[in-house]
């Protein structure tokens, strides 16, 4: 798959959280949006690094950041930044949300489980 066939900008995101985490009731940092399906997974800081995975298993390359005030696009093809359109919104993750996510779930000692 091509960067340019990779993003769909018709596609919203699958939800406002990391998918995959929401289902095992983990916690994430920042979240990314891949650009052909829509899937939301949290970023390689992250525990679960999500993202990375779904790229992994699907092949999906391009992802956009999902947090407020961010509008990148990253390849992990050519391991570079990419340009891309606009997305289908919503284009970032509730801004009440915070970060790190969910709030309940966020252990005391987070920062000594970042990657």
């Amino acid at each position: 798959m091509d960067a340019q066939t990779a993003i769909d900008p018709t596609v919203p995101p699958s939800s406002d959280g990391c998918a995959d985490c929401e289902g095992t009731d983990g916690w994430w940092l920042h979240l990314r949006r891949c650009a052909t399906c829509g899937n939301i997974g949290c970023c390689d800081s992250s525990p679960s690094q999500h993202a990375t995975a779904h790229f992994r298993a699907t092949g999906h390359p391009i992802i956009r950041s999902f947090e407020p005030g961010e509008s990148w696009f990253w390849n992990f093809e050519s391991d570079s930044y990419a340009e891309g359109p606009d997305l289908a919104p919503p284009v970032a993750r509730p801004e009440g949300q915070g970060s790190p996510a969910p709030r309940e779930l966020v252990p005391a000692e987070w920062r000594n489980l970042l990657h």
